[in-house]
C-alpha cells in the first residue's frame, strides 16, 4: 500500500501530562514507529478548556503531529490510541502530498497554536479587537473632559 502524510491531532488527560509530559508524548512516537511509520514533527498544541466533559475532565493537552505512514497501518495507531488512557481524543487528516514540507515547517517554527500566558488573542483579529477598545476609551475620555469644561 502507498506511504501518506497524516496530520494528527491528539487530546492528552492534563492531569497525566502535567505529571510526565516527556513520557506521555513519546508514546506516541512509540504507537507510529510500531506500526511501521515515521514522525515528522510532534510537538504541544495548547492547553485549554474542553467544549464537553470527556471521562469527566474538563481540561485537556492538545498535541499536534504529522507523520508518514502506509496508508493500512492508520487503523492500527487509531486502534493503539484507542487503548491508551492517555489519549482522550484522536483526529487523523490525511494531507495532501505537495502541502507536507510546509506544513512540517510551519509545525516546526512554532507559530501553531500560541497564545498569551492570560490567554489573549493574537494576530490580525485581536489587534483589530485592541484597536476599537482603545478609540472607545479614547471617546470616553473625551466625552468626560467635555462634560468638565462646559
Amino acid at each position: 500500500m502507498a506511504e501518506n502524510a497524516y496530520e494528527g491531532m491528539f487530546i492528552f488527560d492534563s492531569h497525566r501530562y502535567g505529571r510526565d509530559p516527556q513520557g506521555v508524548s513519546e508514546q506516541l512516537a512509540e504507537i507510529v514507529k510500531k506500526a511501521g511509520g515515521e514522525m515528522l514533527v510532534s510537538r504541544l498544541w495548547e492547553e485549554r478548556r474542553l467544549a464537553y466533559p470527556i471521562r469527566g475532565l474538563r481540561k485537556g493537552t492538545y498535541w499536534l503531529t504529522y507523520f508518514r505512514l502506509d496508508a493500512d497501518r492508520l487503523a492500527d495507531v487509531r486502534r493503539q490510541c484507542r487503548l491508551d488512557d492517555n489519549i482522550l481524543r484522536v483526529l487523523f487528516l490525511k494531507i495532501d502530498p505537495r502541502i507536507v514540507d510546509t506544513l512540517v515547517e510551519h509545525a516546526k517554527s512554532g507559530h501553531i497554536g500560541k497564545a498569551t500566558e492570560h490567554g489573549e488573542e493574537r494576530g490580525p483579529k485581536a489587534a483589530g479587537n485592541k484597536d476599537a477598545t482603545a478609540a472607545t476609551e479614547d471617546k470616553k475620555a473625551d466625552a468626560v473632559e467635555a462634560a468638565s469644561e462646559g
